[in-house]
């Protein structure tokens, strides 16, 4: 009996007669990542003395359904500095809320803005402290300092930044952005 009880059972679960089950028997469905569940496009260049930042507006779940056109992905952090937030809708709205609410907690405590570099580590660090149970979004920050010069960066999921003087591109289609 205690041999029986150790081995290992297999079970065969036969797939109903339905011509669309039929189909997948056999066949792996790939699943897409949580990353690219409601998709996204951002890209950041800049110039001379000058940058730009775009993104797309749309709010589906994966390429399947489109649920809205308005969805803000751009978040207008100084006069001067500007995130973009590529990843899961509702990661986006917490992470864009906690963002505001450093920035004016920064305003507060030192009398001054945040400069866009100082945007960029406060967003690697609060990306970094969530690593174990991530934040899945992918942030970029476009903004010009106090000398007027461009700053351009982007983040992944934990939180390491990847600075670039030409352009960042973050979402979904990056590497379409890429060309």
């Amino acid at each position: 009996l205690a041999q029986a009880i150790s081995a290992p059972v297999w079970l065969q679960v036969g797939i109903p007669d339905h011509p669309c089950l039929a189909a997948l028997a056999g066949q792996s469905v790939a699943m897409s990542g949580i990353m690219e569940y409601n998709g996204s496009a951002i890209v950041a260049m800049a110039g001379e003395n000058c940058v730009g930042i775009a993104a797309d507006t749309r709010f589906g779940v994966r390429q399947l359904q489109t649920m809205g056109c308005q969805r803000q992905k751009l978040f207008q952090m100084t006069n001067q500095t500007f995130v973009g937030l590529a990843g899961l809708g509702t990661d986006v709205q917490t992470m864009s809320q906690l963002l505001d609410f450093r920035m004016k907690l920064y305003e507060l405590r030192e009398e001054r803005s945040m400069q866009p570099q100082v945007i960029g580590n406060v967003i690697s660090s609060m990306l970094y402290e969530k690593r174990f149970g991530p934040y899945f979004t992918e942030p970029v920050v476009a903004g010009l300092d106090k000398n007027q010069k461009p700053f351009l960066c982007a983040f992944d999921f934990i939180g390491a930044m990847s600075k670039n003087e030409e352009f960042v591109v973050s979402g979904t289609s990056s590497e379409q952005l890429y060309g």
